[in-house]
């Protein structure tokens, strides 16, 4: 169960990380079409950002929530 746990832990880390810089990226390329304030590259930039944070947080999350649903 150990193996297990580790591998769907990473997984689910990695998808939720990816639909926050999904989302984010969709929120951000709405700013930036209208003004000139920030730039392509600041989306891209923040959606580096919000992906190794995101990844930071859901690391310590996931663990614990499988474990419980792998115990039933």
């Amino acid at each position: 169960m150990e193996n297990k746990t580790g591998f769907y832990s990473v997984a689910a880390s990695t998808i939720t990380s990816i639909l926050i810089v999904v989302l984010f990226y969709i929120f951000a390329i709405q700013k930036v079409a209208p003004s000139t304030q920030y730039s392509y590259t600041d989306v891209y930039a923040g959606m580096v950002y919000a992906f190794i944070l995101s990844m930071i947080v859901s690391a310590s999350i996931w663990p614990g929530v499988i474990e419980k649903r792998l115990k039933k």
